[in-house]
């Protein structure tokens, strides 16, 4: 009998009432506010109020470099979560909010999938409690506010050239990437090229992911930057007076909800941050609750380890004071098998059958971006459990060529089968990366506060990336000048590149060396708290394809959605 779909699975769970979700986490009731019967947002008082409970093993869940299909890092998450409570242990789970624009897209949402799911899976995958609509609309808010302040005399003294600050919206539309405002007469305010963004992609997004309670949302809201005046002073939302009504937005939107499992774990959804120009991480607020609510606190990190987990490490625990104590890996045989160089994967189409004939030697072939990828978490002195994330098209050989990679390296290593089973079929997951947690830790960041942004790009391109080196754009070159001049050197550093290689170039798999970071472009996230260069043409606004998940979505007239994935 063929597997149910992930929504079926979904909608045949039984949901516990938030308040009994709480009382596993030792989560006094009075503490959530209650969205409809099946989720609550939790009160940020409850970061003080936990505060004496003893702190949680801290766990992220990362990956080899990913195919475009993704190597199952969310449902990972889940089913390790779902598999402590098998072995005898509490966790709780934080993770980002999908963005509907992948939902209806290629990809499809991310609620986990088979028996590692959270729910319920259509209100995760369908906005929620409206956290990504407020981003959306404090965003924009201030884009207006701009406009506004351009149209009435421009007194801050705005280069009309330097502008940074687009609008957002959360839904894939290419057709709003590059745009005219002000078109009309007069009274229509001021004509000016600019372009729409995903919301995931806001800035006001990451200040969600990064601030710690609502008066750091505040001040970093303040902190934003719009564009610069000709002679490059930087122009703020607090400039523009935005500030207040931006966070008065952002009120209810800064309390993490509280979702659950299909085996009833505890999972606190919060922020999505887009994973090329951002941290692709949760929030830093779901992660103060979470650490304070179990024995172990696991996490995900958005793309291979290369990128979602050197921002983990280099952003996100660097903001929350949060030391880890074990980082998983997440590796499928389908990914090693891509890294060999000999097959062509494309989002939204069937896999090669050549992919899936039993071949053990392309494991081996692609093995080294495994290696590379371990070297990475052991790099920040965390210790690193491999998963070897069990797919029903695998060979039991090809599962061995990746444990004997995994042990070679000196890596814990599990088979995980959480996708078909659940908790149970994880356990083994659980045991080793319980057994890593216990290891001393000995966490390092790769680069201090008061190093020149040059030498933080280039600590990251060496060390993490595997560069020979970093060139420059003049451009690039200018920007880091005029950003140190302005104060911002003290900055971490968040590197916009593919996440298809470890390299800059999408197309070098494996572990590839003897090549250099070109950086065309560098911004400024200040109000977030990062310096973001650019290495290659970042899609900030995607667009559909030719058959978008969108296609297959519906409502019945009971109000029971179908088509999700």
């Amino acid at each position: 009998m063929a597997m149910m779909s992930d929504l079926e699975i979904a909608q045949e769970a039984t949901l516990r009432p938030p308040t009994e979700i709480a009382e596993v986490m030792g989560l006094p009731t009075d503490l959530l506010e209650p969205y409809g019967d099946s989720l609550a947002k939790i009160k940020l008082r409850a970061i003080d109020e936990l505060a004496d409970v003893p702190r949680a093993k801290y766990v992220v869940v990362s990956a080899i470099t990913p195919t475009p299909l993704g190597e199952g890092k969310t449902t990972t998450t889940v089913g390790l979560g779902q598999a402590m409570t098998h072995i005898g242990r509490r966790a709780t789970i934080t993770l980002r909010q999908p963005s509907m624009g992948p939902t209806f897209g290629i990809k499809g949402g991310a609620a986990g999938g088979g028996y590692s799911q959270v729910i319920p899976m259509e209100l995760l995958n369908l906005h929620l409690t409206g956290d990504f609509h407020a981003v959306t609309a404090a965003h924009n808010l201030l884009a207006a506010m701009l406009d506004n302040h351009l149209f009435r005399g421009n007194e801050s003294g705005l280069d009309l050239d330097n502008i940074t600050w687009r609008r957002v919206l959360d839904v894939n539309d290419r057709a709003l990437r590059n745009i005219v405002v002000g078109l009309g007469g007069k009274m229509d305010g001021v004509t000016r090229q600019t372009g729409f963004d995903i919301t995931a992609a806001s800035e006001v997004m990451a200040v969600l992911s990064l601030a710690s309670d609502l008066g750091d949302l505040k001040q970093r809201l303040a902190r934003l930057v719009v564009g610069y005046t000709p002679d490059g002073e930087p122009v703020t939302a607090d400039d523009l007076q935005a500030a207040g009504a931006m966070a008065a937005i952002m009120r209810d939107a800064v309390k993490p909800n509280l979702l659950q499992t299909l085996e009833g774990t505890p999972v606190l959804v919060h922020a999505g941050p887009f994973g090329n120009i951002a941290t692709g991480n949760s929030s830093v607020i779901a992660d103060r609750i979470g650490q304070h609510t179990g024995d172990f606190l696991i996490t995900e990190a958005g793309f291979g380890a290369d990128m979602g987990a050197e921002r983990f490490f280099n952003i996100k625990c660097r903001q929350s004071g949060m030391v880890p104590d074990a980082a998983v890996l997440v590796a499928t045989v389908r990914a090693l098998k891509a890294h060999s160089g000999n097959h062509h994967i494309v989002a939204g189409r069937p896999l090669p059958d050549d992919l899936l004939a039993e071949n053990p030697d392309e494991v081996f072939q692609g093995g080294a971006n495994l290696r590379k990828q371990i070297d990475n978490v052991r790099l920040h002195g965390v210790s690193p459990v491999v998963c070897i994330n069990a797919f029903p098209t695998d060979h039991e050989s090809e599962w061995d060529a990746i444990r004997q990679i995994a042990e070679e390296a000196g890596a814990r290593v599990a088979l995980s089968h959480h996708f078909t089973n659940g908790g149970k079929g994880a356990t083994d997951l659980a045991e080793a990366v319980a057994e890593a947690a216990e290891e001393p830790s000995d966490f390092t960041l790769l680069y201090p506060d008061d190093a020149p942004l040059r030498d933080k790009i280039e600590a990251v391109a060496t060390r993490v990336y595997g560069a020979e080196g970093v060139d420059y754009s003049a451009k690039a070159a200018k920007a880091l000048d005029t950003y140190e001049a302005n104060g911002f050197g003290h900055l971490p550093v968040c590197i916009a590149k593919t996440h298809l290689s470890i390299s800059s170039d999408p197309t070098l798999l494996g572990a590839p060396t003897g090549w250099r970071l070109p950086v065309t472009e560098v911004r400024a996230s200040v109000g977030a708290g990062f310096i973001y260069p650019l290495c290659g043409d970042m899609r900030t606004m995607p667009g559909l394809g030719s058959s978008p998940a969108a296609f297959r979505v519906d409502v019945d007239d009971d109000g029971t959605i179908s088509g999700l994935s």
